[in-house]
């Protein structure tokens, strides 16, 4: 390891601890950060969400094979795919696509799970003390981490597409603290999270070079968003929270909660809505979603808070009593019932009943809406999650791995997306994909693995298949001729499965819009060869010979070309024209 790059770590570290001492100098607090965090756990350690870090760590790297090459796990057989696919749905919650996935869900599962758990608390309140799970050690390292299971395991059963990743946890987290401890929330999940993924990439790189550079083809970043897999993560920790609160009878304060979830719905993405148009087209509706989280941050509040106040004055409300009205005939009630006996004071009970249910019951409307957001945000993944795909390939070539198939397609019928054509959507009449397929019927895959763009900018990708100790890679490669002012020829070879390597795919001849003595030279490919094609213009006949090796010559009806240093000249009369280059990669 570089010492200088150590070097700086160790001042990273030193600086941030000593700001930490500092601020601990200037600012004493009545009550002990440690005294607090020993009154809800034990010893003051989020044990429960030590545990589930831990878990997901082991995931990746016994479950997935990261221990084998941590920058590239398994990750096509952990996915949510379908009903059908049980391996999939149980563990696509805790898997995750790369180094860093799981890291950047491993910080944010750091801030905001321990919020949940001291929220939640390792001792139990009065009314929970009769419960066998009233051990503070087995609500730490039993409970909590049972709970989380079961929340991921809802969010993959209902996850909306293959999707893989701790962020619905995470989001389930975030919802279930932020009704406890709104602001603590927000200024963690926005802005502690960040400066904490920050810190760990100083520290594992201080000082890095960056040469500007091209980028391969790629959908915006809203679209890679599991929209669905968070939004129904966040309502589940909010409706858990809720109920929390309810045994608890807390509420907190209605603004904060208001303005923490709105900000976090702003500042996690909740409202990018999107949807697929033609093939690499894809439509944001970012306007409805920020009217979406705008109503529901609303409706959160009311459903958490609303016992507080009232939504609308008296004079507005035709079917309910005067509010002071109504609380001055409670206390005359009451006070009759010292003197008459216990029969007004029943009737005074009744009245305080009847009040307070009418001050509840805006609140628990609110409530039902948030369980209806979250049903149907569940609802709409089932019918998604138990369609059959149909694996057939009408590719040149595939490899074959343990029921899974892949193969190199262009224009393929996505099977995972179903066209819609509705208002803004009414260009999205199919959707295709094109590069690398990997299908597999028994658990129902189907994925573009490596998209026809991303190969042509890298021009070899390896796609790894594989389950429980497993795992075996096929390499996809690209090979191609650019003629002068035209579209690339290319070849696409596949190679995997112990099979010998073979051609995928062949594009469509090109022809350069030099004209050398009259005469067009077109570049195209058969049954695995680059060829150059020399013909008279609107002639159907031509000469073809195939590409020079390098440094090498060849002659076509008395034109010859000439290949050096990765490009093909035609050389006539003693002039030298470039007619096509080798297609280079990044």
């Amino acid at each position: 390891m570089d010492p200088i790059a150590v070097g700086f770590g160790l001042v990273v570290l030193a600086t941030l601890l000593g700001s930490v001492a500092v601020v601990r100098r200037l600012y004493r607090p009545e009550r002990p950060w440690g005294e607090a965090a020993r009154a809800r756990l034990v010893w003051g350690v989020p044990w429960g969400s030590i545990v589930v870090l831990v878990g997901v760590c082991c995931v990746y790297l016994f479950v997935q094979d990261g221990v084998t090459d941590f920058a590239d796990p398994v990750t096509i057989p952990y996915r949510a795919w379908s009903y059908f696919a049980p391996l999939g749905m149980l563990t696509a919650s805790f898997s995750h696509a790369g180094p860093s996935h799981l890291l950047g869900n491993l910080a944010g599962a750091a801030i905001v799970a321990p919020i949940a758990e001291y929220a939640w608390g390792h001792y139990p309140e009065d009314d929970e003390r009769d419960s066998r799970l009233a051990d503070p050690r087995v609500r730490a390292l039993v409970v909590f981490p049972l709970v989380v299971v079961a929340v991921g395991l809802a969010t993959s059963l209902f996850a909306l597409g293959p999707v893989i990743g701790f962020s619905g946890i995470v989001f389930a987290f975030a919802g279930f603290a932020i009704v406890h401890y709104p602001i603590a929330t927000l200024i963690g999940t926005v802005g502690l999270q960040g400066a904490l993924l920050t810190v760990l990439r100083a520290l594992q790189s201080p000082i890095s070079v960056h040469v500007a550079e091209a980028s391969p083809p790629g959908p915006p970043s809203w679209a890679t968003i599991a929209i669905q897999g968070h939004g129904l993560g966040f309502f589940i920790g909010i409706v858990l929270g809720v109920v929390v609160l309810e045994r608890r009878n807390r509420r907190p304060n209605p603004l904060h909660l208001w303005l923490a979830v709105l900000l976090f719905g702003f500042g996690k993405s909740l409202w990018a809505i999107y949807w697929f148009g033609g093939e690499n087209t894809f439509v944001l509706l970012r306007g409805p979603g920020v009217v979406v989280v705008a109503i529901l941050a609303v409706v959160v509040t009311v459903a958490v808070t609303g016992s507080a106040t009232p939504l609308l004055p008296s004079r507005l409300r035709r079917d309910e009593p005067d509010r002071t009205a109504t609380d001055r005939a409670v206390e005359l009630a009451r006070q009759s019932a010292d003197r008459t006996g216990a029969r007004l004071e029943r009737v005074a009970a009744i009245a305080g009943g009847v009040a307070s249910t009418e001050r509840r019951h805006h609140r628990r409307a609110a409530f039902l809406a948030v369980l209806l957001v979250t049903a149907s945000l569940a609802g709409v993944a089932v019918p998604t999650n138990l369609l059959v795909i149909d694996g057939e390939t009408t590719a040149d070539a595939a490899v074959e791995i343990e029921g899974y198939t892949v193969s190199y397609e262009e224009g393929a019928q996505n099977q995972l997306v179903s066209p819609v054509a509705v208002g803004p959507l009414e260009e999205a009449v199919s959707m295709e994909s094109s590069g690398v397929i990997v299908s597999n019927d028994r658990h129902q895959v189907w994925l573009d693995a490596v998209t026809s763009q991303q190969l042509a900018f890298s021009g070899e990708e390896t796609v790894y298949v594989g389950g429980p100790g497993w795992r075996e890679g096929v390499t996809v490669e690209r090979t191609g001729w650019e003629p002068v002012g035209n579209e690339t020829v290319y070849q696409v070879w596949i190679e995997g499965g112990g099979e010998d390597r073979q051609l995928a795919h062949e594009s469509n001849e090109s022809t350069a819009d030099a004209r050398i003595d009259g005469r067009n030279v077109t570049v195209a490919t058969e049954d695995g060869e680059f060829l150059l094609e020399v013909a008279e213009p609107d002639e159907d006949e031509s000469t073809t010979v195939p590409v020079p090796d390098e440094n090498e010559s060849a002659t076509a009806d008395g034109l010859a070309f000439e290949r050096e240093n990765g490009a093909i000249y035609a050389v006539s009369n003693g002039t030298e024209v470039p007619v096509a280059a080798e297609e280079t990669y990044d």
